[in-house]
């Protein structure tokens, strides 16, 4: 815990009867930005702690997943802040290429326009407007969930900065032959007209069809199949495997292509699986990335047949249909020759598509920029093998190094004309140039520059770095790099994990661009079902803001973050949390209308009764404990250790406790009121990174002090009081016990009951009074006449419940209970005795009747006990 040595006020600002977020939080994030609190300092000497923002989108808004993982990554800061760390956790945007392109085409259409009627300048300029006007919503929103960035260091990807440090890294990778120029098969998305990487590609079962078609003529004939019968039109041959003894006969010949005037060889190749449909596959190098392959180790010619829209370009009756036109077009043909040998329809397989605009996506053989990811890649593996980079939660590593052990050549040019142009000339006489940052561009006739971007994630991935300043040395990079954490959802392991890992030691000379990787899981809807339009269960967070407060939304999320694991969250579970938050103002405010404070030093042990003694140190244990979670990036247990703490233990049963304290004046209430105080205090401050706005309006009312952003975290003092609290858990034995039988009786909460305390020699004695008052017993009196006596906790517990209940209806209620919970056991006990049944039952339907069983005898002893203790009808 923590010495608090700052005097509180004279007077304690009364707080209002109720907490209001929305008059709270806005003013308070304000007022936390201007006197600067989240701005980091890079000559501070305090230790450094760093965590980047994962870039939202800059045509984004805030969703579930972005207020999920910006509510733990802002609680690892808070609290780092509060260790006594320079702590800089940095905003920014990606300039989201294809988005935001999209954006502003859709824009124009509605003007009637496409982005060539204005032509590359205009169009990007256009869309520098967009983004001024339009983009960016998603940080007023990150404000609203209290995120403690440093707005002073706010990037963007295609900032002066950045599009620096994307040009140099460029020339070096280009200059150490990691960056290449060649023809090959990519996905290609005939709607955004761009190529995307393999892991921008979402697969999908469609239905589709499967048809066999007869290739060759009289004895020299094939059956192929395939999904894509337009594409039979680039066929440059047909392979079988060489060991097939069917089609050694065929192997080197050449037979017809139906639908054409061409012929094409029969190839042996051993990528071919005898064992699946026919044995033979028709081979399209222009459109499929397996027959690309097959037609570079036969030599065989590559022939594209559809335009970047997928519009058929060759073979007169087809030319100009759409691909999927084509298709019907292409097999009706075919039918209409006898070349169909079998129709499949609907074929049910897996399908392609853009994860952006979810067109179907078509391989397609085209001319790109490529990064050659075999060295990088060995790197980013030998990075978290070696331990220098840890991966949290550890069995998370598996995913990794199956993605970077088996990583393909990246694709990093992008057709588009927003993001960062790849700064590559060519000369009228095939000269190739790349361009640094310091270099001058050739100039000259017949010189241009590539009109290709590079892929959004290319400069996403140099984001540790290239936001603190690099490629300079700055102050900011000496400081804050290598970065601490960085805490992302599991399914951007591919996109943007491994990217920065192979640019952050390739670029920082080996340096590890963070320390550990801390995987989170997926927001889903209370099922457990992915959120999504079509299903209709999205839910935009700031409509829970509005009902709730930020705070409850943050300790929702929190307290359903288990590492890497997805998190089920539903409304009902945002107003518990706000339920939480009220819990938690009205206990301070009753506290402080009762005189809690934080002035001085805490009262010697000696001075303290059981009670107090007892809170301090579970209050001590769960500063440890969330500590331990804390460092562990176990967010859902150090939230509800805390949600169970300060409801359970402070707010139930301390405060519950000490009321007969406090009421009844003296020393004593003075020694509880500074003990509240300080568990009041470090409560508030364990609680702040989690639910930062309603900690700070409780905790400066409470202390004076002046903020808790910048508080300190409280420490364990290692006070620990076993004795105590082996006591104080008798005293809630007692009282939970009596609750229970009081509630089974049939008595309300506040129904007083005149009864008899027998203590004496118990640690029980200290008690009695505040037992008393939990469970409304009145002084025995005169007449008093014992109808129920409870033996708990060594002491006894005398009822007259005369004239409190129907003993003669409250009996017949029992019997009939008692009657059902023995019929249960016996129907239990019949199963479990018939063999028969034993033998032909499920596991899981036996063990059901076992705990069937188990549950008809608790409840038959538990009847038992309250019929013996009732009176006499």
């Amino acid at each position: 815990m923590t010495e608090n040595t700052q005097q509180q006020p004279a007077s304690v600002p009364e707080l209002p009867t109720q907490y209001a977020p929305a008059e709270v939080e806005g003013k308070l994030y304000e007022r936390w930005v201007e006197r600067g609190y989240f701005t980091a300092d890079a000559k501070s000497e305090k230790p450094p702690y760093t965590i980047v923002i994962p870039p939202p989108n800059v045509t984004g808004s805030l969703h579930l997943g972005h207020a999920f993982q910006h509510t733990l990554m802002d609680a690892l800061t808070r609290r780092k802040r509060m260790q006594g760390f320079e702590a800089l956790w940095l905003p920014g945007m990606d300039h989201a290429g294809i988005a935001t392109q999209n954006k502003v085409e859709q824009q124009l259409a509605e003007e009637g326009k496409s982005r060539h009627d204005l032509g590359r300048e205009d169009f990007v300029e256009r869309v520098w407007q967009w983004k001024e006007e339009y983009g960016g919503k998603i940080l007023g929103q990150m404000r609203r969930l209290g995120d403690g960035v440093d707005w002073s260091r706010e990037r963007f990807t295609m900032d002066e900065g950045l599009s620096k440090a994307v040009q140099t890294i460029f020339k070096k990778l280009y200059d150490d032959e990691l960056i290449y120029r060649a023809e090959r098969i990519i996905n290609w998305c005939p709607r955004c007209l761009t190529a995307i990487s393999d892991i921008e590609v979402e697969y999908q079962e469609d239905d589709g069809e499967l048809v066999s078609i007869q290739y060759g003529e009289g004895d020299e004939t094939l059956v192929v199949a395939t999904t894509r019968a337009e594409t039979m039109l680039g066929d440059t041959a047909v392979a079988v495997h060489p060991d097939d003894e069917r089609y050694k006969h065929l192997v080197g010949k050449r037979i017809k292509l139906p639908l054409t005037d061409r012929t094409i060889p029969v190839v042996a190749d051993t990528h071919v699986d005898p064992e699946f449909g026919t044995g033979a596959v028709k081979v399209t190098p222009a459109h499929d990335p397996n027959d690309f392959a097959i037609g570079q180790r036969h030599g065989l010619e590559s022939l594209t047949i559809m335009d970047e829209r997928g519009v058929i370009t060759v073979h007169g009756p087809f030319q100009g249909l759409d691909r999927f036109e084509a298709r019907s077009a292409v097999v009706g043909a075919l039918r209409s020759q006898g070349r169909i040998v079998a129709e499949k329809r609907p074929y049910v397989h897996s399908v392609g598509h853009c994860s952006r605009c979810k067109t179907t996506i078509e391989p397609r053989l085209s001319m790109q920029w490529w990064v050659k990811v075999g060295p990088l890649a060995q790197a980013a593996g030998d990075a978290v093998r070696d331990g220098r980079v840890k991966i949290h939660p550890e069995d998370m590593s598996k995913r990794y190094f199956d993605w970077v052990d088996n990583m393909h050549d990246w694709c990093i040019s992008r057709q588009l004309w927003w993001g960062h142009r790849i700064p590559v000339w060519y000369g009228p006489n095939g000269e190739v140039v790349c361009v640094g940052p310091d270099d001058e561009a050739p100039t000259g006739e017949g010189w241009t520059q590539d009109t290709d971007v590079l892929d959004t994630w290319f400069s996403s991935g140099l984001w540790p770095f290239s936001t603190l300043g690099w490629p300079e040395r700055t102050p900011d990079l000496e400081k804050f790099y290598s970065t601490d954490v960085l805490l992302t959802g599991h399914d951007i392991i591919f996109f943007w994990v491994a990217r920065m890992m192979m640019f952050g030691l390739y670029a920082m000379d080996g340096e590890v661009p963070f320390k550990t990787i801390a995987l989170t899981g997926l927001v889903r809807d209370e099922r457990g079902k992915k959120m999504s339009k079509s299903f209709g269960n999205v839910v935009d967070p700031l409509d829970w803001m509005d009902a709730y407060g930020s705070d409850a939304v943050r300790f929702t999320l929190a307290r359903g973050a288990n590492p890497g694991t997805d998190v089920p969250i539903g409304e009902d579970w945002v107003q518990a949390s706000r339920n939480f938050t009220n819990k938690i103002w009205n206990a301070t405010r009753f506290a402080l209308m009762n005189g809690a404070t934080v002035q001085g030093p805490l009262p010697e042990p000696s001075r303290m009764s059981a009670t107090d003694r007892w809170i301090l140190s579970r209050l001590n244990a769960t500063v440890a404990e969330v500590d331990a979670y804390y460092e562990d990036f176990q967010f859902a247990k150090l939230s509800d250790a805390l949600y169970h703490f300060a409801w359970d233990e402070v707010f139930d049963w301390y405060v519950e406790l000490s009321k007969t304290t406090f009421f009844g004046g003296g020393e004593p209430a003075e020694v509880s009121a500074r003990v509240l105080g300080e568990v009041l205090d470090v409560t508030l401050r364990l609680l702040h990174p989690v639910a930062p706005f309603v900690t700070e309006t409780l905790w400066t009312s409470l202390t004076g002090q002046e903020s808790l952003v910048i508080a300190d975290w409280p420490a364990d003092s290692g006070f620990r009081d076993e004795a105590a609290e082996r006591e104080i858990e008798l005293v809630q034995r007692v009282v939970t016990e009596v609750r229970r039988f009081r509630k089974d009786q049939g008595l309300k909460d506040g129904q007083k009951v005149p009864a008899r305390l027998d203590t004496a020699g118990t640690a029980l004695a200290p008690h009695e009074a505040a037992i008393r008052q939990l469970l409304r017993l009145q002084p025995e009196g005169e007449g008093f006449h014992a109808t129920a006596s409870l033996p708990v906790a060594g002491a006894t517990v005398a009822l007259d419940l005369s004239g409190t209940i129907d003993v003669a209806a409250e009996r017949k209620r029992l019997a009939k209970d008692l009657a059902a919970a023995e019929k249960e056991k016996a129907q239990a006990t019949a199963k479990l005795g018939n063999e028969a049944f034993l033998a032909k039952a499920p596991d899981n339907v036996v063990e059901k009747i076992r705990t069937r069983l188990a549950k008809a005898d608790e409840d038959i002893a538990r009847i038992q006990n309250q019929l013996a203790s009732l009176p006499e009808a």
